[in-house]
């Protein structure tokens, strides 16, 4: 049968070497999967074979923080000591955001300093956006604070703020530190890239182990596990941004004499500062994607509320907590934006201190005085200090309601839906991919990398492809693949022709991003819990909560292709008689699908990230052994779960990568 159908080769696959490879090579997959029988090690990958490397790291881990000598001191004494200089600027923030303080005055007397007051905090917050930004975004982070106050989440709002604002500064200052280097010295580049790749695809939970096992349960070791997650742009944009400085700015430092210290810190970071804060607006708002995961291991604040409210189900209570994460994320965005389009302008503009502090200053001395008086007068008013109880409002119950209403009288149609969607598509794709061989799907990997960036990529491919096999992963990883792949193509199909809606529809346009903008600030785990409400735990309830966390690159992505595509060439094709429809099809779209295939690529970087979270609901898959690992403490067995998640990911993005950047070559776009 093999031999018949290798003769019915077409002529066409024989004069196209990489076709006749593809036809080769399906054709071989089918020999080894009917010969099974004989070639059994090919199909299923042998036990015997796996190399047991999760125990090695669970071993070395342990001989890390048992037995490891430094000298002086151990080396789990040096991480504990680490752990001890992060707690005194996170108790400080949280002494000034949230418990306030206690000053023994000997005896059994303390005396009592409150936190700053809810009242001042809005109001300085306010007159902050106000400075660098205009009414607008004042009056915006005024009800972004506000909805913390009124809805009762105040305080966990303070705790999670207060882990924030010593994480972020910290992000900043190491991801600074390592672009300079990397900017500085291209093997050091080199050197940090793939570990960067890694920090950004392996998931949180995979290192939330060790973080836990170096530095202990509590805040500390979460605020490390947010600086781990959020560093890796810092660093990136870092080095874009030196690289990016003006041949000319560089050239005048050298002309002025300044050493290789002052043309860094005196010419080349000030000049980059604008691109810079891009990298801090990406720190912020990973950071805060953080806070739920962080929650895990000791964070508190909303991301407990949000967690504790999944595991209760109580839809309400979780909602209104993950809008408050999304508010404060919302209202630090813009803030960076507008400081950073400040700074971009005062960049251009001479420096003048006149009339001193008080003149030159008086938002922030009128933040300041609002923040001391408020504070004192909360001693005499306690509301002023804090949100008086009487005068707060909740919508869980509405929420609550709404759900069991929908179960109630929909509960048929919804069921249908899932069955269909489960008998007629997830579980035949499950079971095709769980049946196909780990050998032919590492030589797919292996030639598309070869056909679209060389040997080099064909063998990067290839390996991390056998290094899933080769660990004990692979059936885990094929259902990883088939969920994510599945929630990836219903994301596009949904995404896509919202982008290219919004991209010919200026009014459309503005209403879609600022959608997607709130998506993407929606902590992942909000997603869960309307998703589990309705369709319950497993596969589906998976995929629905997948799809409309990854939907935004999708759209974003396909608005921004067709709409960076050269006007002549549109006005071209009008001259030429194309109607509207077939500029979309025939121009726009070919032109854009460079783009639009960096979206998919991105895509899937959210698709897998959420993978992991869904592991809540019942799903086996990687992102299920990552959090199994997590309950269990067991560090090999989340790193090797984790590093394969993110293997799974760079094989994606380096095949999706090397196929747009051809075809961009292709239609002279580089």
């Amino acid at each position: 049968m093999i031999r018949a159908m290798a003769r019915t080769v077409s002529p066409e696959a024989r004069r196209n070497p990489w076709l006749g490879a593809w036809v080769g090579l399906l054709v071989a997959t089918l020999g080894v999967w009917l010969g099974r029988s004989q070639w059994a090690w090919a199909v299923d990958y042998p036990r015997a074979w796996i190399v047991p490397l999760k125990r090695w790291i669970s071993a070395f881990m342990k001989w890390l923080i048992n037995d490891f000598d430094l000298g002086l001191f151990t080396f789990k004494e040096l991480t504990r000591g680490i752990a001890w200089l992060l707690e005194w600027p996170h108790w400080l923030a949280k002494g000034l955001l949230a418990q306030g303080f206690k000053v023994p005055l000997g005896g059994e007397q303390v005396l009592q300093i409150p936190a700053l007051s809810w009242f001042g905090l809005v109001g300085a917050m306010t007159l902050l956006a106000a400075r660098v930004g205009d009414r607008r975004l004042a009056l915006l982070v005024a009800g972004c604070f506000l909805y913390l106050a009124v809805f009762g989440q105040w305080h966990s709002a303070m705790i999670t703020l207060s882990s924030i604002v010593v994480a972020v500064p910290l992000g900043i200052a190491g991801g600074v530190a390592l672009g300079i280097l990397g900017y500085r010295s291209p093997a050091f580049e080199r050197a940090i890239t793939p570990i960067l790749d890694l920090m950004q695809t392996v998931p949180v939970f995979a290192y939330l182990v060790p973080v836990l096992f170096l530095f202990g349960f509590g805040p500390v070791s979460a605020m490390v596990a947010t600086i781990i997650y959020a560093m890796p742009p810092m660093v990136r944009v870092t080095i874009l941004a030196l690289r990016m400085v003006p041949e000319e700015i560089k050239e005048f430092g050298r002309m002025a004499g300044c050493s290789r210290r002052q043309m860094t810190w005196k010419v080349l970071i000030p000049a980059a500062r604008p691109s810079l804060m891009v990298g801090v607006n990406q720190v912020i708002m990973l950071s805060l994607n953080m806070v739920i995961i962080a929650s895990m291991i000791g964070a508190g604040g909303l991301g407990h509320d949000v967690l504790a409210s999944l595991r209760r189900l109580a839809i309400g209570d979780g909602l209104e907590a993950g809008i408050a994460i999304t508010l404060v994320a919302i209202a630090l965005d813009r803030l960076s934006q507008a400081f950073a389009e400040r700074v971009g302008t005062q960049a251009h503009q001479p420096h003048t201190d006149e009339g001193g502090i008080v003149a030159g200053h008086p938002y922030l001395i009128g933040a300041l005085v609002l923040l001391v008086g408020t504070t004192v007068l909360g001693l005499v008013v306690p509301a002023f200090g804090s949100y008086p109880e009487g005068l707060q409002v909740t919508t869980g119950a509405v929420w609550n309601d709404l759900v069991r209403w929908i179960n109630v009288n929909f509960f048929d149609q919804l069921e249908a839906v899932k069955t269909f969607f489960l008998l007629n598509l997830l579980i035949p794709v499950k079971r095709f991919l769980l049946q196909l061989p780990w050998s032919a799907v590492v030589a797919m990997v292996a030639l598309a990398g070869l056909q679209l960036g060389g040997w080099r990529l064909a063998l990067l491919t290839g390996a991390l492809a056998t290094f899933i096999a080769v660990t004990g992963q692979w059936e885990k990883a094929m259902i990883t693949v088939y969920l994510c792949g599945l929630s990836v193509a219903f994301a596009t199909a949904i995404g896509c022709p919202i982008g290219m809606w919004a991209a010919r529809n200026e009014r459309v346009h503005k209403i879609v991003h600022a959608v997607i903008d709130t998506l993407q600030t929606l902590p992942s785990f909000v997603y869960l819990i309307p998703v589990v409400m309705l369709f319950r735990v497993g596969d589906f309830a998976a995929m629905i909560a997948i799809v409309a966390y990854a939907l935004p690159p999708a759209v974003r992505y396909t608005d921004h292709g067709i709409r960076k595509i050269p006007p002549p060439l549109i006005e071209a094709a009008r001259t030429s008689g194309c109607t509207r429809r077939q500029i979309l099809w025939k121009v726009q779209l070919p032109l854009a699908l460079p783009e639009i295939m960096l979206g998919v690529n991105q895509t899937i970087m959210f698709a897998l990230s959420m993978l992991v979270i869904t592991a809540l609901v019942g799903t086996r898959d990687l992102g299920q052994e990552v959090y199994i690992a997590l309950t269990k403490a067991d560090t090999g067995r989340g790193i090797v779960a984790g590093v394969s998640v993110a293997f799974i990911a760079i094989i994606a993005d380096r095949l999706i990568g090397a196929w747009a950047a051809r075809r961009k070559r292709q239609l002279g776009f580089a």
